[in-house]
């Protein structure tokens, strides 16, 4: 009797006192003006070598919760205009009418719908990305980079991911050879917990 007594209040204790009670949902947002978070992407080039660029304005918040990382959830916001593939020519050309319309589509997005870790140090992240108002799920392979607190008295948490989709799924279809027709965007995010 007493002994279900004692564990009954262990119970009671553990539920009620701080820093006892399990892990909840962590929030983050992403850390793009301390510049540690990037959107790249990479295209053959006549299939002779890589074309790189980024986007140089975008912004995003997380959640990630240790214990139940399923219901862990992403979402991201692009200025289109900001593309950034080191040419001004060619960024001229990326942001007109054969390419992005920046002009009529400033904004791109991306929205989880799952996550799910499938290893030590990966993890598979579904959503929908919006390019020139079209939506198409995408699958973001994932690997988990770091976390812990920073210098300051905060606390981050990083990921990498790379994703691949034909251009013509986003209404892209400039032809640029047959080597051309496929993107990869490499996501570098690291979140300052709020």
């Amino acid at each position: 009797m007493k002994l279900t007594r004692l564990s009954g209040l262990a119970l009671a204790a553990a539920i009620t006192l701080p820093g006892v009670v399990s892990a909840t949902p962590e929030h983050y947002v992403i850390d793009t003006k301390g510049g540690h978070a990037f959107i790249q992407f990479r295209i053959k080039h006549l299939g002779y070598s890589w074309l790189y660029g980024r986007f140089n304005d975008f912004d995003g918040t997380f959640t990630y919760d240790p214990d139940d990382a399923k219901s862990s959830e992403i979402e991201v916001n692009i200025r289109t205009a900001s593309l950034d593939s080191n040419h001004a020519e060619r960024d001229k050309h990326l942001r007109g009418d054969d390419f992005l319309e920046v002009d009529k589509y400033p904004d791109a997005s991306f929205k989880s719908t799952s996550y799910k870790e499938t290893g030590l140090n990966k993890a598979v992240l579904e959503g929908d990305l919006t390019l020139k108002g079209i939506t198409k799920p995408v699958t973001i392979e994932i690997q988990p980079i770091g976390h812990g607190p920073d210098p300051w008295g905060g606390y981050r948490r990083g990921f990498q991911g790379s994703t691949k989709f034909a251009l013509k799924d986003f209404g892209i279809d400039y032809n640029l050879g047959p080597a051309s027709r496929m993107v990869e965007m490499i996501l570098s995010v690291e979140g300052i917990r709020q």
